[in-house]
Parts: C-alpha cells; sequence; structure tokens
C-alpha cells in the first residue's frame, strides 16, 4: 500500500483550525504519510504538527458547502479543522481516518523517524538485565540469569533472560510456566536491593495458576514459591481478582494457589477493575472535564459517577498493602497475580516498588522501572492504548484499557503527597502518557519483546530514553523541589487525599501555565537559597581565619 493512495488532498489552503487556548487561526493544512501539518498564514512560525496516530475518533460537521472535521485526540485534545469545499472536507476527513487507523507497525512513524540530534546514550542498551543483575550481585550471590526463555520458547510475552534463584534449575522453570497461564511463571522483581535481599523479602509476579476444577498441582512451583520464601518465612498472595472472579476462573481452566498445597502463604483478595470498565470510566471523565458549562453540583455528581478515582484508590491501596507486606509484617515476602499479570499485576507492583524504592523515584530509575515492570514484563501497549476515551463503545474491543494510564495517576497522587521526593515532574509522566499512545519513538510500540524483536526495533528505530535522557531536553521535567529521600514513602488513600489529575485530564480547558511559573519561581528559589549556602560558607570560613589570626 502506497500513502499517497490514502492522500487525495496533500494541500489546501484557507481552513481554519480551532485549538485549546488559541484564537481561530487561518492557513494552509498539510496531510502527509504521518502527520498533519498546519501553518498560519499570518503569524511565520505558528503551526500545528500531529501525529495520525494521535488522533483517536474523526467525526464531521457538514455546513454548507463545506464542512467542520474534529479530530479528538488520544491525549483528551480537541481540534477542530473549517473547509469551505464539500469535495475537499470528505477527502482531507477520509485521509486522515485511514492513516490514524494504520495496523501495520511498519507503516508507523517510528519506522521512517530520522533524529535530528546526536545519539549519546542508546536507550534500547540502556537498561539491560546484566545492569540490573550486577546491582543484586552487590548483596547476594544466590539468584542467577538463566537463558530458559531462549527464542521466547516458554514464554511469548517475557523477555528471553530472566533472573531465577542459583537453586532452581531451567528444567524446573519450564515446568513451571507450563502450570502458570500464558506461560508467565514466577517471576522475581528487581525492585530495591535492600529490601529484596538485605531483608531476604523478594517481590514476585506471574499470572494465574491452572489449577482448574481438578485442583492440578505443580510440585516445580511450590518448590520455587517456597524456595524464595526462606526457612522459617511466610508469605503473602495478593489476588487482584475478588474471591467470585478467582473461583469463576477455575471453571476455565485457571484459579488460584490452593492453601493446602502452600500452607506458607496467606491469600488476600484486592480486587481491581480492568479493561473496558476502566475505559468506559475515562471517557466519562474527559466527557465531565470537557463540559465547561455543567454546574457545579451536577459537575461534581458527574465527577463521582464515572468511577475514575474510585480505581485510582483501588489500585494504590493494594500497591500499600504489599508495601506494607514488605517493609513491616516481618518483611514477608510477597507474590502478585490476577488472571494474565499482564495489567493489574504491574500496575501494583509497579507503584510498590516507588513506595519502597528511593531509586524508582529518579529519573533513571523511573525509567528502568518502566522498561523492567511494564514494557520486558509484556504489557501489550499496542492493544491496550489503541484507542483512547474518545472511542465510541461499539468501536471499543475489550482489550482495549487505560492500565498505563492509571498507573502514571497512581504515581501522580503520590507525587503530589510527597512533592519533594520525585527527581522528576508531573510534565514528565503527562510526556510517557502521550508517547505510548502516539510517538516518533519506537520505545512504547507491540505487545511484548518478542514482537519488538522480530520487527528490529533497535536498528530500524529509535528509544524514547535515548531523547527525554538529553541534558537539555531532560533539564524540563526535573522537579526544582527535588531533595533525595531514601526512607519510605507511606501515600494516604483517605478519599480527601485521592485528587483529580487537573495536569492531565483539565490541561485541554483550563490553562496550566501557571504551573509553570510556580515551578520556574520553585527554582530560582532554589537557585538562590544554594547561592546563600555558598556565601555562608565562606564567611564561616573567614571568621575562621580571622579567629586563628587573631590567637
Amino acid at each position: 500500500m502506497e500513502f499517497a493512495e490514502l492522500i487525495k488532498t496533500p494541500k489546501l489552503d484557507n481552513i481554519i483550525v480551532k485549538q485549546p487556548f488559541r484564537p481561530p487561526t487561518e492557513g494552509t493544512l498539510c496531510i502527509t504519510s504521518h502527520h498533519l501539518i498546519f501553518s498560519s498564514r499570518r503569524n511565520v512560525g505558528d503551526e500545528l504538527w500531529l501525529l495520525h496516530s494521535m488522533v483517536d475518533v474523526v467525526e464531521r460537521k457538514i455546513t454548507g458547502n463545506g464542512g467542520i472535521v474534529i479530530l479528538k485526540c488520544k491525549d483528551f485534545r480537541i481540534i477542530q479543522l473549517e473547509i469551505d469545499t464539500n469535495e475537499e472536507f470528505n477527502n482531507v476527513s477520509n485521509s486522515i481516518e485511514w492513516l490514524s487507523n494504520l495496523d501495520e507497525p511498519r507503516l508507523l512513524y517510528p519506522f521512517f523517524y530520522r533524529p535530528m540530534f546526536e545519539i549519546v546514550e542508546d536507550g534500547w542498551s540502556a537498561f539491560c538485565i546484566e545492569h540490573e543483575f550486577s546491582k543484586i550481585q552487590l548483596y547476594s550471590d544466590s539468584w542467577r540469569i538463566s537463558q530458559v526463555n531462549k527464542n521466547f520458547t516458554i514464554c511469548q510475552s517475557y523477555p528471553e533472560s530472566v533472573i531465577v534463584p542459583k537453586s532452581i534449575t531451567d528444567e524446573t522453570i519450564t515446568a513451571i510456566a507450563n502450570f502458570r497461564c500464558l506461560g508467565r511463571s514466577t517471576k522475581a522483581n528487581k525492585f530495591s536491593d535492600l529490601y529484596k535481599l538485605h531483608n531476604q523479602a523478594v517481590l514476585l509476579r506471574s499470572g494465574q495458576p491452572m489449577v482448574g476444577t481438578n485442583s492440578k498441582r505443580c510440585k516445580e512451583d511450590e518448590k520455587l514459591i517456597n524456595t524464595v520464601l526462606g526457612s522459617g518465612k511466610r508469605g503473602y498472595i495478593i489476588e487482584t481478582r475478588n474471591q467470585n472472579l478467582a473461583q469463576l476462573a477455575r471453571t476455565k481452566g485457571g484459579g488460584f494457589e490452593p492453601e493446602v498445597h502452600y500452607p506458607l502463604w496467606r491469600r488476600v483478595h484486592k480486587h481491581i477493575d480492568r479493561h473496558s470498565t476502566l475505559l468506559d470510566s475515562l471517557s466519562k471523565l474527559i466527557e465531565v472535564c470537557n463540559d465547561t458549562l455543567c454546574p457545579m453540583d451536577k459537575w461534581l455528581s458527574r465527577l463521582e459517577s464515572c468511577g475514575w478515582l474510585s480505581h485510582i484508590k483501588d489500585v494504590l491501596m493494594c500497591a500499600c498493602l504489599v508495601a506494607q507486606c514488605v517493609d513491616k509484617e516481618g518483611r514477608a515476602s510477597v507474590l502478585v497475580h490476577g488472571a494474565e499479570g499482564m495489567d493489574s499485576t504491574l500496575q501494583v507492583c509497579s507503584i510498590a516498588q516507588v513506595i519502597l524504592d528511593p531509586d524508582c523515584r529518579t529519573v533513571h530509575g523511573f525509567e528502568a522501572l518502566i522498561e523492567r515492570e511494564w514494557l520486558q514484563a509484556g504489557h501489550p501497549f499496542a492493544t491496550r492504548c489503541k484507542h483512547s476515551a474518545y472511542t465510541t463503545p461499539s468501536a471499543r474491543t475489550r482489550e482495549q484499557s487505560p492500565i498505563f494510564l492509571v498507573f502514571l495517576d497512581c504515581v501522580y497522587q503520590i507525587y503530589n503527597q510527597f512533592p519533594c521526593s520525585f527527581e522528576f515532574n508531573e510534565q514528565f509522566l503527562c510526556v510517557l502518557f502521550e508517547h505510548a499512545y502516539a510517538s516518533q519513538f519506537g520505545t512504547f510500540l507491540e505487545n511484548c519483546v518478542k514482537q519488538r524483536k522480530e520487527l528490529n526495533f533497535m536498528k530500524k528505530t529509535v528509544s524514547l530514553w535515548s531523547y527525554l535522557n538529553r541534558p537539555e531536553v531532560l533539564a524540563e521535567y526535573l522537579n526544582p523541589a527535588y531533595e533525595p529521600n531514601n526512607s519510605v514513602i507511606w501515600p494516604s488513600v483517605a478519599p480527601q487525599s485521592i485528587i483529580m489529575w487537573e495536569g492531565m485530564y483539565l490541561r485541554w480547558t483550563i490553562d496550566q501555565s501557571i504551573n509553570d511559573k510556580i515551578s520556574k519561581t520553585v527554582e530560582q528559589l532554589k537557585t538562590y537559597q544554594k547561592e546563600l549556602r555558598s556565601k555562608a560558607i565562606r564567611l564561616r570560613r573567614q571568621l575562621l581565619e580571622l579567629a586563628v589570626i587573631n590567637t
């Protein structure tokens, strides 16, 4: 297929564009293979570049001889194109609709993008498993890197190399993979060298055990979990489904760990919604946020009824429970799973690490967390992020869900309560959200490491981390109020503590530029504080020198 076949009108003059916080602007529209480009006729340099893949829904409104093309984007922005003639109106709307729904990954922009900057740090190799393993070796030699999943033979959604206990053989791992859903065997999270190895507490995640109605068991699975647990220790299995769903899963071949075979583990159910329920909730939230004429009492009622903040609270509560088990309950080990182990399991494990591990609250550590717990752990970004809040219910599938956005929202909730404990700022989280849905970089493309390897992403696309970690770019996303905090941070999950993320959901309806001004003011105050400290040190030295001279 040639892109030219989909672009009937590559250039169109005299159209009017309406976008948030900008007056209606007349200019020229160009449609390329991957971008919609608008240039203002009056203001030189006033341009809009929009990736077609960022468009969630194309709506049409006929007016006279032409019409208005309404672009509802995955980042919640709404852009309107006013076109005079009916033919061009149909050509433009059809082209954008076709180009925004390409399914072949090789036709997407990351395979055509050529960076205009020098790549100093290759993001594809910045978070390799050998680097993570070297940190573990500083504290313990009880672990090893296994190549049991070479060529993805036992699990399609896990990486080829995994870190496992030395006492567990590859044959044992293979048997466990056959027992766990989708071959997602019990996997240890490298979340904090201090917590994992000094305190002998391990955070595990996996898919559900395939026990079925016949209570099938796997002795190798029991051996691995008990080996990780250690002598005389007890652990917790945090099940992210309610008891009814877990029981129902047994009729379909799944289920949960029977207590008789896992006597040292206590199972706790903490239900977390997923899939279409979340997308419905997000759609209602964005609908509320875009309604600027709604009266206050009705607006608050609609905000509550959308249920979004309840979803955030559920994930945070479950993550806090996991962190509490690791840190407080005799430093117990924890196994987290739901069904496949690719959604709520990753949310809970990731947030628990942000709570426990100060390294995950730095830029590099947070990037490593996303790479380890989301990208390499097989979260299906291409499927989950195919559509966003504006897609109609009839056009959605059960597999499309804002799982990653919920995770970022939970991080924001913690950031809001501990604003000085994070090296990065709120805008950093927003950028990650946007690139997960549409990007010139290949980091979030496809559903797992296997698919990315088959398409040779490392050579044919650029990593997002290569761009973000450039000093001149990263400076924009650093938190000026950051003070390293090596302690565990315990977020409040009380109703009054969970707030709507204005910088994400209201950024196209309420001008957020005041936050930029506040950030710059804080940065100036921090710089002034450093100058005063330096001056105080110099004055102390002068006083000491004078005291020595006088004596």
